[in-house]
């Protein structure tokens, strides 16, 4: 099968699309036959081995965290998942991942794959979803009639994010770009910030009960944030580390992403019934994963990326 792997840290050229064995599943494990991963900016870290302290790489490495596809092979002690069924997943960081033909899985990081949108588009919905769904809930502990700033909605979490808030009863200001403005308006912002003509922190004239920050910051920009969270209400970051540092003496939490089948059921669910929209910005077939982590790393792709092996 075809896989785009590296086999060393460093840039994207070190990424090569080349024939590796077909894995087999074992104890626990499904095989999927992959119809689409997508590009995640944590993909561009454990590349160039920014994160190898912690999570150490076994070299070579298949990158791809997210995971379309349908049910291949099931191996020993797997029970409710058949050939032929359609599933998605957040693929654990340091395993072999998605950016291939055919993946091995743990059984227990599968749900059930949309029905009512493309196989490939729902690669756009586990990693990026479930950062929306554990900032909000689970970190922000977001209720109704609360109020949110959402600073990155224009982003792959960040649509979800807003999306998410606002089912849940919640006020949403948003920041986002003119391109995306009208998009995360349709999502069911009240208000739109244009970050690019006047930071936040000046635009909100205002308290949030809760601000989440899904775009890269410095301390120094973090704490000019801080200072929009309303007595009692709570700083999550889903970007920058040590936020408790660049806030002290605020609530605040770090958002760390994890599988959680359940929570991703959820999400298929909503986007099944029609509640939660999937934002695809480009297809790119699998050869051009390489091509993919250039332009991130030069901030010039479009948006969330899909990567699909081909035929």
């Amino acid at each position: 099968m075809k896989a785009v792997r590296f086999h060393e840290y460093g840039d994207a050229g070190v990424l090569g699309y080349e024939e590796v064995e077909r894995p087999v599943p074992g104890p626990g494990q499904v095989l999927v036959r992959v119809a689409a991963t997508s590009f995640n900016p944590v993909d561009v870290a454990l590349r160039a081995g920014l994160m190898q302290q912690t999570m150490p790489l076994t070299l070579p490495h298949t990158p791809g965290i997210d995971l379309a596809g349908t049910v291949a092979e099931v191996g020993p002690e797997v029970s409710g998942w058949n050939p032929g069924e359609r599933v998605v997943a957040f693929l654990p960081l340091i395993a072999p991942g998605a950016a291939a033909e055919y993946v091995v899985a743990p059984a227990n990081v599968l749900a059930a794959a949309p029905k009512t949108i493309d196989l490939v588009d729902a690669a756009a919905l586990p990693t990026v979803g479930l950062t929306a769904w554990q900032a909000l809930f689970e970190d922000a502990g977001l209720t109704a009639g609360r109020s949110i700033l959402i600073n990155g909605a224009g982003g792959a979490v960040g649509g979800y994010a807003v999306q998410l808030a606002r089912a849940a009863g919640a006020e949403v200001t948003a920041t986002a770009s003119p391109r995306s403005a009208d998009r995360v308006r349709r999502y069911g912002a009240a208000d739109v910030i244009d970050y690019t003509r006047t930071p936040v922190t000046e635009a909100a004239r205002r308290q949030f009960d809760v601000v989440l920050n899904l775009v890269p910051t410095t301390p120094g920009e973090l704490a000019r944030l801080a200072r929009l969270v309303a007595d009692d209400g709570v700083l999550v970051s889903a970007t920058t580390p040590a936020v408790a540092h660049a806030a002290p003496g605020l609530r605040t939490a770090q958002t760390l992403v994890r599988a959680d089948a359940a929570q991703l059921a959820e999400l298929v669910a909503r986007v099944d019934a029609g509640e939660l929209h999937v934002h695809v910005a480009d297809r790119r077939p699998l050869r051009e994963l390489p091509e993919v982590h250039a332009l991130a790393e030069q901030g010039r792709l479009p948006g969330k990326t899909v990567i699909v092996p081909e035929p």
